[in-house]
């Protein structure tokens, strides 16, 4: 019996989400070298996305600007890595599976239907954040 390999799609593999204010659409790539969200907005050296639903939508609740908040699911065209920002710093062993990359990231779908944090919460994470650029510590270290 001759086998190829192929891709087999399941519901269990892992997926992919970026939070952001952008608005793209299936097919659209994700680059680096486009502004960040973050910090200094300096144009970005990595991009990144989260195993995690939660990690995204901290992503779309804390980018700059006033657009909407929107969650894609996304594929990875390269490697990925942690995200050292994070898992060195914040969440040993990355327990928020966030990870980055050099390579583009293929949207697939945009998630239309999740719950945000409470206001409350997210204007303390801003606080906090804020007070970190205040002592010269970046959200984003490239």
């Amino acid at each position: 019996m001759d086998i190829k390999s192929t891709t087999i799609h399941s519901p269990f593999a892992q997926a992919y989400f970026h939070g952001t204010k952008a608005d793209l659409k299936p097919g659209d790539l994700i680059t680096v070298g486009i502004s960040s969200n973050y910090g200094q907005q300096k144009a970005a050296k990595y991009i990144y996305l989260s195993g995690t639903l939660d990690a995204a939508i901290w992503g779309a609740e804390l980018a700059l600007g006033d657009a909407k908040e929107r969650i894609y699911v996304v594929e990875p065209t390269g490697d990925i890595e942690d995200d050292p920002n994070l898992t060195d710093k914040k969440f040993p062993g990355n327990p928020t599976k966030s990870y980055r990359s050099k390579d583009p990231f293929k949207v697939i779908a945009e998630i239309t239907v999740w719950q945000g944090h409470p206001q409350a919460q997210i204007e303390t994470m801003k606080a906090a954040l804020a007070k970190l650029k205040d002592q010269g510590i970046e959200a984003i270290e490239d």
